[in-house]
C-alpha cells in the first residue's frame, strides 16, 4: 500500500486592517490595536473548539507583514505597474471624512441588485469603484455623500496582463473560476486603486504623506507574514517556503465572493517580487442554513461559538465533509439533515461496529482473538487507496461516502456470520475481525473527526493516529472496556443555538452586551457648587464643572451622607449623556455615581487626584 507522506504547513493572519475596524474600535473608546487582539483571540478560541489548528495563527497588523508589503510594493514600483491619479471619492460631510467602498452602498451598475457595497456586486459579482453606484448612501450617516478630489496610488493591472494569462495557464483551478477570471481577462482590466487617505487604520505607504495601503495589499500578503512569524521560530526562512525556487506548493483556501482579489491582484502584486506565485487556489461556496443565506432578521445567522454551545463541533465537521467536494458549490446546514446523517453513519455504521463486537471481547477477557478472517479485511482495504485520493483531491464526500460503505459492509458481514449464534473462539474471531476495520475506519476518518477518532482508538490501545496503523493488524492482544462515545442526535432547531443568551436573559434581566454599555458616556467632573434643595429630603443641588464642555446641574440623592461643604472641590463620575429629568425642583442634566451598602449607606466614587474635569472615562 502506498501511502502519501508530505510536510504540510498551513498559515493564516486575522485580517486586522481598515476602516471598519476603526471605526468600531473608536465605538468602543479602545485603541484598534487593543480591539483586532481581542478579535484574534476570540478567533483562536473558537477553532480551537472544533479542532482547527495552524501552524502559525498570525496577524496581518505585525512588524513582519509591515515589513513584506513595503518590499513587494517598492519591487512593483520599481519595475514601472505603480503610477498616480486624482480622482473622485465619496466624502461623507457629516462624518467628515472619505469613506471607504464598504461604507457605500446602493444600486449594482451592472446588474441593478439593491443594497451593494462599494467594491463589488454579491448578486453578479461585478467589480466597480464606489463611485459608479446607483443612488448611493453612506452607511454611517445614512446621508447622500458628496465626491471629492484626492490623489491615489494605482497597481497596473492591464501591465499585468500576459503574465497573468501565463499564470492561469500554469495553475490549478476549478474550471469555473478559470473561465470566470478568463472572462475578466478578456475584458479591460481596471488599474488597482491600492491606497486610503487618513484617517485609516493600517500601514503608511513609503514615501507618501498620509497615505495607507488598502486592505486588500496587505491581507493575502499577511500569509506569507504569518509563515515568517514561524519561520524565524524554527530555524527557516521565507525564501525556503515561498522564493521562486522553493519546492513547496502554496495552495490558497478561498470562499467565492473573493476570488478576484485572490485569482488577479495577488498574483499580480507578486509578479515582480521574489516570491513564488500560488501553485492553486481552491475557491468554496458560501454556508447557507436550512436552504437560506446566513442573515440575522430571518434567523438563520448561527455563530461558531453558538454551534459549539449545543452540539458536539465534530459532528459538523463530519456532516460538512459529507457534502464537501472540489467544486464551488454553495454548503447547507440543513438541521434536520444533520441529525439524520449522524445518526445514520456514525452511530448506526461506524460505532455499532466496536457496540456490537465488544461483547464478545469482553467475555474472552477483553482479548483478542488470535487469527482474522482475511478475505473481508482485504476487501475492505480495497478502497483505502481511493479514500486517500479522494482526500488529496479534496473530494471529502466521496471519501465519506466509501468510509461509510466499509462500515456498512462490515455490519453485513457480522450479521452473516451471526456470532451470537458461534461458540467463543469462533464469535471472538468474527469480533476481532470486525475490530480491525474499525480501527482503520477510525485512521480513516481522523482528519474529520480527529477527537472521536482518538478516543475510539484509546479503546483499542491504540494511542496514535498514524495512517502507518492501516497495515498493522491487531490480534492477540487486550483491548479496555467498551463505552459509548456516541449517542443518536436530536434534530435540532435553529432556536435551539439562541436558548443559551435567551437563559442568560430570563435569568438576570440586568444583563447587557458591550454596545449597550458603551453608549453611557463617562466623564469626570469637579463640584463647583454644592447646597441643600428646600423642601427636598434626600437631594442635593450639585453644579459641576467638565471643564472644556461647560458646567451641568444636576440632583444628587446623597443628602444623608455628604454635607454641600464635603463634596465642594471633590472630582466625582458623572453620566454625561443621560437625557434631562425634570423634577419637581428643576431639571437634573445628569448622574453621579455612587455606591451604597445594605446599612444605607453612600458613597460617591471619585477617580485618583490627576484627572481633570471633562475627562472622558474608559
Amino acid at each position: 500500500m502506498s501511502l502519501t507522506q508530505n510536510e504540510v504547513l498551513t498559515f493564516c493572519a486575522d485580517d486586522a486592517h481598515g476602516a471598519p475596524i476603526m471605526m468600531k474600535a473608536d465605538e468602543m473608546a479602545i485603541k484598534p490595536t487593543e480591539f483586532i487582539n481581542e478579535v484574534k483571540n476570540s478567533h483562536i478560541e473558537s477553532l480551537a473548539k472544533f479542532g482547527i489548528e495552524y501552524t502559525n495563527y498570525h496577524s496581518t497588523h505585525s512588524k513582519e507583514n509591515e515589513s513584506l508589503v513595503s518590499e513587494i510594493y517598492l519591487d512593483a514600483k520599481s519595475s514601472g505597474y505603480i503610477y498616480k491619479k486624482e480622482i473622485e471619492q465619496f466624502f461623507d460631510e457629516e462624518k467628515q471624512m472619505f469613506l471607504a467602498d464598504r461604507y457605500v452602498l446602493g444600486e449594482c451598475p451592472k446588474c441593478s441588485a439593491k443594497n451593494q457595497y462599494g467594491d463589488g456586486c454579491e448578486e453578479c459579482g461585478g467589480t466597480y469603484s464606489a463611485t459608479e453606484l446607483i443612488n448611493p448612501k453612506s452607511s454611517l450617516s445614512k446621508t447622500t455623500p458628496i465626491t471629492k478630489t484626492s490623489e491615489h496610488i494605482f497597481f497596473d493591472l492591464e501591465k499585468a496582463k500576459n503574465e497573468l494569462i501565463n499564470f492561469l495557464d500554469k495553475s490549478s483551478l476549478q474550471k469555473p473560476i478559470l473561465g470566470k477570471l478568463s472572462e475578466w481577462l478578456d475584458g479591460d482590466l481596471k488599474s488597482w486603486d491600492i491606497s486610503r487617505d487618513a484617517p485609516y487604520f493600517g500601514f503608511k505607504i513609503p514615501d507618501e504623506k498620509d497615505k495607507y495601503f488598502y486592505v486588500w495589499v496587505d491581507a493575502p500578503i499577511g500569509y506569507m507574514a504569518s509563515a515568517t512569524n514561524w519561520a524565524d521560530k524554527n530555524s527557516q526562512s521565507l525564501e525556503n517556503l515561498w522564493g521562486k525556487d522553493s519546492e513547496y506548493e502554496i495552495h490558497h483556501f478561498i470562499g467565492k465572493d473573493i476570488t478576484y482579489f485572490h485569482g488577479l491582484f495577488w498574483p499580480a502584486l507578486l509578479m515582480e517580487s521574489k516570491y513564488k506565485l500560488p501553485d492553486a487556489i481552491h475557491v468554496h461556496g458560501f454556508v447557507t442554513v436550512n436552504g437560506e443565506k446566513m442573515s440575522k432578521s430571518k434567523g438563520t445567522f448561527i455563530t461558531a461559538d453558538q454551534f459549539a454551545d449545543v452540539c458536539d463541533p465534530e459532528l459538523l465537521r463530519y456532516y460538512f465533509a459529507s457534502k464537501l467536494n472540489s467544486k464551488i458549490e454553495d454548503l447547507d446546514l440543513n438541521l434536520e439533515d444533520l441529525a439524520q446523517k449522524i445518526n445514520s453513519d456514525l452511530v448506526g455504521k461506524f460505532s455499532n461496529i466496536f457496540s456490537r463486537s465488544a461483547p464478545f471481547i469482553s467475555k474472552n477477557n477483553n482479548c483478542l482473538s488470535k487469527t482474522i478472517h482475511q478475505d473481508h479485511l482485504l476487501n475492505c482495504n480495497q478502497s483505502v487507496e481511493t479514500i486517500l485520493q479522494n482526500y488529496e483531491d479534496r473530494e471529502f464526500s466521496k471519501a465519506i461516502k466509501l468510509i461509510m460503505e466499509i462500515a456498512d459492509d462490515t455490519n453485513k458481514y457480522i450479521n452473516k456470520n451471526a456470532p451470537w449464534k458461534l461458540d467463543q473462539a469462533e464469535a471472538v474471531i468474527v469480533a476481532t475481525t470486525a475490530l480491525n476495520v474499525f480501527k482503520n475506519l477510525c485512521i480513516l476518518l481522523s482528519p474529520v473527526t480527529p477527537e472521536l477518532s482518538k478516543q475510539m482508538l484509546l479503546m483499542l490501545n491504540i494511542d496514535n493516529l498514524n495512517i502507518e496503523n492501516l497495515e498493522t493488524e491487531i490480534i492477540d492482544s487486550e483491548i479496555s472496556e467498551f463505552k459509548p462515545i456516541l449517542s443518536r442526535v436530536k434534530p435540532l432547531n435553529i432556536q435551539d443555538f439562541y436558548k443559551k443568551e435567551e437563559k442568560m436573559i430570563e435569568e438576570d434581566n440586568n444583563i447587557i452586551q458591550i454596545d449597550d454599555f458603551m453608549k453611557v458616556d463617562l466623564r469626570v467632573a469637579k463640584v463647583k457648587e454644592a447646597s441643600h434643595v428646600e423642601g427636598a429630603d434626600k437631594l442635593l443641588a450639585i453644579k459641576l464643572d467638565l471643564g472644556e464642555l461647560g458646567t451641568k446641574n444636576v440632583f444628587a440623592g446623597i443628602k444623608s451622607a455628604y454635607e454641600p461643604a464635603q463634596l465642594e472641590g471633590k472630582l466625582v463620575v458623572m453620566v454625561y449623556n443621560l437625557a434631562p429629568r425634570k423634577m419637581k425642583f428643576g431639571v437634573s442634566e445628569g448622574m453621579i455615581l455612587a455606591a451604597s451598602d445594605s446599612d444605607g449607606g453612600i458613597f460617591v466614587l471619585s477617580p485618583d487626584s490627576g484627572a481633570q474635569p471633562g475627562q472622558k472615562i474608559k
